[in-house]
């Protein structure tokens, strides 16, 4: 007997020693990773890969503890929380609190609050899961952290449709799964497994399948087995709720086959998964099968406390059966298990519901309302801005306005003058050789002014000059001071000084001067001379563009040629 006992620890310590042996290698295998390398290779590991991940988690605080590096040290204890029990996760995250309560990050303290509000919600304690959201949202606020935010504002999301609040839900979901880029695809991925379960209690089944059918391509493509079996859960789901009872069966007999196959044992999905089998059973009239998945749910929550909603279901269908089949001791069982649940049921309902608008809904519509005024606000500062700004537009179109109108009024009256000067001139021939036979005269009073010239030179140019106004050599386009010297045949100081002294201007002046001249004399004489585009009449003139003659033409006029044209067509002059 002694010999046996001696065998049998003999063989407990190898085993121990091996276990010690590979948990060491595995240590070891670690050595040379840096600490994000570490976290990579954390979070990259499949859910039911526990051990591994416990290993990492463990080598990553003992090597930040080692190299005392404070940041480090709490994301070892945030590591190593996921897959503990909840006593020894909450002393992890108790221990995270004290470490990062003076931590000047803007993620802290509100990332301890709602990993303690994600970790009460996995074990059921909604009421703590609300606690820790809430303060989790508020500091996330004061930090502006809007990663933290929506975190915070998902689990409340979560926490609406366990009491019935699908709406709510959908809202809150379907915001974030399209204005939050900076959430990663795989808590996107989640985002839409819930939503769509939302969508199915809203009878939005189209809309749910959508999401079933993106969440099981993605599972497949990042090899994430758990999440696809989730969404094959809520593709089983979906099909019960369209009656599609057998198709529901199919998908739900496989979800059941994985999840309780796992050594990652969740008791949700395991849970959720019986119910939906259940009643996809009962939709076919089969209820030893439906009795069956009914009663292990019964024993799940018998063994581990998980409670939800769907369980008065459960219960009522049991109750019912064993009533049926006149049962009375499973009857009496049944109906004193659903009391006990619908009891914990009713206290975490009534808890929720009343805490969850006081403490959420709002303060949200107070911080909403406060928003709308402070637009509204905005608003009014913008229209009492913008009246302004169109009461100076006015004021200054009025003035504008007005002073057009006197400027059109001056540039009328400027136009009247000259209309009825033109129409009183009687330019005969008699008196432009009167004008060329007093030359003379004119020569030897402004000689006594000027001696650059000899009388006979002048009064040959002049001469000239009389033939070119006479036979309107004037209207030839590319007239130059040295073109009409030669044609003259004399030289250009010559010409610009019998100008400048004769004619009491410069060359530029005197040709533009007997353009506008024939211009206003023949407007008003040559009716389809006015008829002709602003461009014609300008290259008539002997312009290069119709730009030059405007500004030529107001220049010397005073008025514009557009109200000159109209003004005689009123006065009917031919």
């Amino acid at each position: 007997m002694m010999l046996e006992i001696m065998k049998l620890k003999f063989i407990f310590l190898l085993l121990s020693c091996c276990a010690l042996y590979y948990s060491q290698d595995k240590l070891n295998n670690l050595n040379g990773f840096s600490y994000q390398e570490l976290q990579n290779k954390f979070y990259d590991t499949k859910t039911n890969d526990v051990e591994e991940k416990k290993s990492i988690a463990k080598y990553y605080l003992k090597k930040a503890k080692f190299e005392k590096k404070k940041e480090q040290i709490a994301e070892g204890y945030v590591m190593l929380h996921f897959d503990e029990t909840f006593p020894n996760a909450l002393k992890y995250l108790d221990s995270l609190q004290f470490l990062t309560k003076a931590s000047k990050e803007n993620y802290y303290p509100a990332r301890t609050y709602l990993l303690k509000g994600n970790l009460y919600f996995k074990y059921d304690n909604y009421q703590a899961a609300l606690n820790n959201y809430i303060l989790g949202l508020e500091y996330a606020k004061k930090k502006k952290n809007k990663r933290q935010i929506a975190m915070a504002d998902l689990g409340i999301a979560y926490l609406n449709n366990y009491i019935g609040k699908h709406g709510e839900t959908v809202k809150t979901l379907k915001y974030y799964l399209y204005n939050a880029d900076y959430l990663n695809a795989g808590e996107l991925n989640s985002i839409k497994l819930n939503l769509a379960d939302a969508f199915i209690e809203i009878n939005k089944t189209d809309s749910a399948k959508i999401l079933i059918q993106e969440g099981l391509q993605f599972s497949k493509k990042t090899n994430d087995t758990f999440g696809y079996y989730q969404n094959l859960g809520m593709l089983g789901y979906y099909n019960l709720k369209l009656k599609k009872y057998q198709s529901a069966v199919n998908n739900l007999l496989n979800c059941q086959k994985y999840f309780f196959s796992q050594s990652y044992q969740s008791k949700r999905s395991q849970t959720y998964t019986l119910l939906n089998l259940g009643k996809s059973y009962a939709g076919l009239g089969e209820k030893e099968k439906a009795i069956k998945s009914f009663a292990t749910i019964d024993s799940i929550v018998n063994k581990t406390n998980f409670i939800f909603p769907e369980l008065r279901d459960v219960y009522t269908y049991l109750i019912d059966y064993y009533k049926e089949n006149k049962d009375r001791e499973k009857q009496l069982y049944y109906v004193d298990r659903f009391l006990k649940v619908d009891n914990e049921l009713d206290s975490r309902f009534r808890y929720i519901s009343r805490e969850l608008p006081r403490r959420y809904d709002t303060p949200k519509l107070l911080q909403e309302k406060e928003i709308i005024n402070s637009e509204l606000k905005k608003r009014k500062f913008f229209l009492y801005v913008s009246i302004c700004i169109l009461i100076v537009i006015i004021i200054l179109f009025i003035n504008f306005y007005f002073k057009h109108k006197k400027t059109v009024i001056k540039y009328k009256q400027i136009a009247q003058d000259l209309i009825h000067s033109i129409e009183k001139k009687n330019r005969t021939l008699i008196e432009t050789k009167k004008t060329v036979s007093n030359i003379s005269i004119e020569i030897e009073n402004e000689s006594k002014a000027n001696k650059i010239i000899s009388e006979d030179i002048a009064s040959s140019i002049l001469k000239e000059l009389g033939i070119f106004e006479t036979k309107e050599l004037f209207l030839k386009k590319g007239i130059t001071l040295s073109s009409l010297a030669k044609q003259i045949k004399t030289n250009t100081t010559y010409l610009s000084d019998v100008i400048n002294t004769h004619k009491g201007r410069n060359f530029a002046t005197y040709l533009n001067d007997l353009r506008i001249d024939y211009a206003l004399d023949r407007l008003v004489k040559d009716k389809k001379f006015r008829s002709y585009k602003l461009v014609v009449i300008a290259e008539e003139l002997g312009y290069n563009n119709e730009q030059a003659f405007a500004i030529a033409f107001k220049r010397k006029t005073g008025t514009t040629l557009s109200i000159y044209i109209k003004e005689i067509e009123k006065t009917g002059t031919l």
